[in-house]
Order: structure tokens, then C-alpha cells, then sequence
């Protein structure tokens, strides 16, 4: 039996812990903050409740076979999922307005038609076919099994060519670079709601689409095959289930215990010093927290090797990091008034300026700018669940708006009225979505990256996209084995990069790979 170490309680070190519990080992869990979660966080007030971080669950076979491995309680036992059908709607600023269902490619195919024309939706399935091969080509080796020396291979893009038109016409950009989501998107799609459609994927996992790989189409592919959960009681509760499941396992957690140094002893990590000036000796470390974050716990030397895959970017704000340099601008509404039987469960509310929101959240293109105006209409998601747990009674509605946007640093989030003014042009678009909302409205919260930055420690309040084959590699994230032996990396900002199941993936390799060495290629 070993003794386990784990900074921070995130989605990603909580399933690295349950899974080592079970293995036989004394997992100990230190978490600078006062609970459990990391970025899986409740709001409440006045008979009110909101995510504060992500409000769906996509691949929930994660989760089912982290729950079947660690116990005799399934996660549908602990946790009650439902289908999210509609998957969402989409509203253009043109007044197009498009139900996709949950899960159903034929019904999407039909929606697209119907909204944008025949054969967009066929269009559609040409790209979402293409994607599945992407998936089934990488699934593997960038989601099942640690990241290896040879990551290089995944910096081939997996996104295939159509048959019509040939690699060299298809997926090179002018001037032979790599195509890109966008590139994909104008050439493919045609329709510029179809390219926004799937553009605002990318957006939503912190993605700038123009930069991002081709390969980043396997996002849709995945919601749109394996479909999309809500948890009665919000996301919270699957935290809340992980957390107990962990206690169940022996797991013993320490609140407000910051974690202000790594030991090494031999040349091996030995345990961690807590802000108090105490040590937890172990015989090897989890951090389940921002790879730029270590080297200040390891008196500045760097976790990783020559040729390993770094993070990327300015570990104060998070700017400039491939695959997630991106935060959220949150803003929670308390509505009088039932919620309507049909209204949907998400609604995604087009920006009319594609350009400026990009330029907006991520600057122009190859141009460094750490300098960017908020968007005047950005692309705002609507969250309006159907679930008792959020509301005080009936007769109110719990809503949630988000909007992706620049991390701390480019702008200054800690200015209360700037977020304000931000959070109204939030608001403004959401009326789209729920006509009288203002009218409606009792009060509103807003949270934005700065509140992220204080609650997760995440630099900038930044938010970890998934980890992308494609671009050299520049969407890949740190490996979970460091060049310091014991100490493993676990959570959004290390392999396989940032969401609910990519962090759960990253704990079951954590654990694979101190139950069984260095040499485990993955489950079977």
C-alpha cells in the first residue's frame, strides 16, 4: 500500500483518487479552497441554485465506468441523469431559428434542410462522417492512453480530405499551412449559419476556430453521437457523487490546506508542505492543478523533459495557451414566473459579427495583441433546465447565461462596472431566447474569469480546452508523467485537456500508471 498525495479536488484528481483508494493505496486529498469540485461549483441564493461551472455532461460512459470500477453503486444509482432532447436550439441573427435533437443524425439532417436549405443537411453529414474517422483514428492514443514520447505522431492531423477535391486542395490553407476548423467550416459548409454552427463548438470548449485543427470537428461528432446529460441538481451533483464516492473509498480530504511546495527525496517526490508549515509525506504526488503552476512548488524547477509537451502561454493570465486561453463571463437570472412547458433546455444565441467576437476574445490573428475590446453582441448560451432543484417553487425560473471571453489579463474583470455592462449585453441577446426577460427579472449574479481565477486557482480564470491531434501538437496538453518520478499530472491542464470527461479520463490514467507503471498503455 502507498501513500498518495493529491493537490487540489478537482473533477480529474477526485477520479484519480477514487480509482488509487481502490487499488489499495491511503490517498490523501489537499485542497487550498473549501470544497470540492474545482471548476464544478453551486450558486445559490434566495431558493435559487446555478452551475458555476459546466451545466451539461457529454460521454457520460466516463463516468459509468469510474463509478463501476470504485463501487457497488452504478453513477445512475448516485446520480440522476436525463437526456437533454432538444439538444439545443440555434438563433441567428437573421431570425433563423433550428431545433437539433438529442443524439439523432437523421433529425439533424432534416432540421439543417429545413432551416437552411437542401443539402445543407446532407453537407452536414459529409462533415460529421469525416469526423467519426478523425475520432476512430485518435480516440486511442489522445483519449484512452497517457501521452508518450512519441506524441508527435499526433501532430498530424487526423481530419480526412473529401474523396472530390484531394488533401492538397482541401486540408492546406493558402500558403500550405494546415487547414482549420474555420477553413473547414466556409469550404464544407457553405451556408456561413451552418460555419457558425459548428464554429460555436470550438468556442464553447474555449477554441478560436481559426486557428484550431480541422480535427476539432470530432466535438460536434461526439455530442451529436453519444448525446447530451444534465444531472438533476446540476453538474454539482456529479461532483457531490465523486466526492462521497471518494470518502466511501477512505479518501480523507483536507479543506483550506494549501499546497505550497512538492518534497523530493532520492530524486523522487516524497510528499507535499502545506502553507501551515506542516509536510504529508507520500510516496507519490497527484497535482490536479495547472502544470505552470509547479515550478514554484518545485523551488522553480520545470516538471517536464526536453521534448515533452509544455504548457503554452503566460502562466499569470493564461493568455496565449493553445487550446484553451479563453474564460467565462457567467451571469445568473432569478425570473418570476413558471418556466414554459416547451421552452429548451439550451439555446445558443449567434453573434451577428463573427470577426469581432474572435478578435475580441482571442485577438487577431498572428498579431500578439494582448489588448482586446469586448464583443458589443457576443455568442451567448442559454441554460433554462427543467428541474425543481434550481428554483424556489414553480412560479420562478433558474437561468443561466454564458458567454466565452477573453481570460484576466487582456481585460480587466476585477472592474465591477465594466463586468456589469458586459454582463448586460449578456442579457440584451438572451432576449432572443426568452422574450420579457427583463420584465422577468428579480436580480441577477454575475461571475466572470477573475471570480474562476479566485475559486480554481486556473491562471487568468482561463478555461482547458480538449486536447486536439492536428497543429504540431500545439493542442496537446502536458503529459501525466513529469521527469520527477512520482509525480503525476491529473485534471484540464494536463493530458487529455480540459471538460468533464477529458478530466475524468486524465484521473483514470493517473491511476493506471501508479498501480501499474510507467509502461500502462490504457484500459483494454
Amino acid at each position: 500500500m502507498a501513500r498518495i498525495a493529491v493537490i487540489g479536488a478537482g473533477m480529474g484528481a477526485m477520479a484519480a483518487a477514487a480509482r488509487l483508494a481502490v487499488a489499495g493505496h491511503q490517498v490523501a486529498v489537499y485542497e487550498r479552497g473549501r470544497t470540492h469540485g474545482g471548476g464544478v461549483g453551486r450558486f445559490e441564493r434566495d431558493g435559487f441554485a446555478f452551475d458555476t461551472g459546466p451545466g451539461l455532461l457529454h460521454l457520460p460512459a466516463v463516468y459509468r465506468d469510474l463509478f463501476v470500477k470504485t463501487g457497488k453503486e452504478t453513477l445512475e444509482q448516485c446520480v440522476e441523469l436525463t437526456q437533454v432532447d432538444p439538444a439545443s436550439r440555434h438563433l441567428f441573427a437573421d431570425g433563423t431559428d433550428v431545433l437539433l435533437p438529442n443524439a439523432s443524425r437523421a433529425g439533424v439532417v432534416r432540421a439543417l434542410d429545413d432551416a437552411f436549405g437542401a443539402g445543407a443537411g446532407e453537407r452536414w453529414s459529409d462533415l460529421v462522417n469525416r469526423a467519426r474517422e478523425a475520432w476512430d483514428a485518435t480516440r486511442r492514443p489522445l483519449l484512452e492512453e497517457p501521452l508518450r514520447a512519441d506524441w508527435r505522431a499526433l501532430g498530424r492531423d487526423p481530419y480526412p480530405a473529401p474523396a472530390r477535391r484531394g488533401i492538397s486542395g482541401w486540408l492546406r490553407r493558402d500558403g500550405g499551412r494546415p487547414a482549420t476548423l474555420a477553413d473547414v467550416a466556409r469550404r464544407e459548409l457553405k451556408d456561413p449559419r451552418a460555419a457558425a454552427l459548428l464554429e460555436s463548438h470550438a468556442l464553447a470548449h474555449s477554441l478560436d476556430p481559426r486557428t484550431a485543427p480541422a480535427g476539432a470537428a470530432v466535438l460536434p461528432y461526439l455530442e451529436q453521437t453519444f448525446g447530451t446529460w444534465y444531472a438533476r441538481g446540476g453538474m454539482r451533483a456529479l461532483a457531490d457523487a465523486l466526492y462521497e464516492r471518494c470518502r466511501a473509498r477512505k479518501v480523507r480530504f483536507g479543506f483550506g490546506a494549501e499546497v505550497v511546495g512538492i518534497l523530493e527525496k532520492d530524486g523522487r517526490a516524497a510528499g507535499v508542505e502545506l502553507a501551515d508549515g506542516s509536510v504529508a509525506e507520500a510516496d507519490a504526488v497527484v497535482a490536479g492543478i495547472a502544470p505552470a503552476l509547479l515550478p514554484a512548488l518545485l523551488g522553480g524547477a520545470e516538471p517536464w523533459r526536453d521534448g515533452d509537451v509544455r504548457p503554452v502561454g503566460d502562466p499569470a493570465t493564461g493568455a496565449g495557451a493553445g487550446g484553451g486561453a479563453a474564460g467565462r463571463l457567467t451571469v445568473f437570472l432569478a425570473l418570476r414566473g413558471a418556466r414554459p412547458r416547451d421552452a429548451v433546455h439550451r439555446t445558443v444565441v449567434h453573434t451577428p459579427d463573427r470577426e469581432a467576437e474572435l478578435a475580441a476574445v482571442f485577438g487577431e490573428v498572428g498579431d500578439g495583441s494582448g489588448t482586446r475590446e469586448p464583443c458589443p453582441r457576443p455568442t451567448v448560451t442559454v441554460l433554462r433546465p427543467d428541474d425543481p432543484t434550481t428554483r424556489p417553487d414553480e412560479d420562478h425560473e433558474a437561468v443561466t447565461l454564458t458567454a466565452t471571453v477573453a481570460p484576466h489579463g487582456p481585460v480587466d474583470w476585477i472592474d465591477g462596472p465594466a463586468a456589469e455592462q458586459d454582463a448586460d449585453r449578456l442579457v440584451a441577446a438572451a432576449e432572443a431566447a426568452i422574450p420579457g426577460l427583463r420584465d422577468r427579472l428579480l436580480w441577477q449574479e454575475v461571475r466572470t474569469p477573475a471570480d474562476t481565477a479566485a475559486d480554481t486557482a486556473a491562471p487568468g480564470g482561463a478555461v482547458p480546452g480538449p486536447a486536439l491531434a492536428g497543429a504540431d501538437g500545439r493542442f496537446l496538453r502536458p503529459a501525466n508523467l513529469t521527469r520527477l518520478p512520482g509525480l503525476y499530472l491529473a485534471g484540464g491542464w494536463a493530458h487529455p485537456g480540459g471538460g468533464l470527461a477529458h478530466a475524468g479520463m486524465s484521473g483514470a490514467m493517473v491511476a493506471g500508471l501508479i498501480v501499474d507503471g510507467a509502461d500502462w498503455r490504457g484500459s483494454q
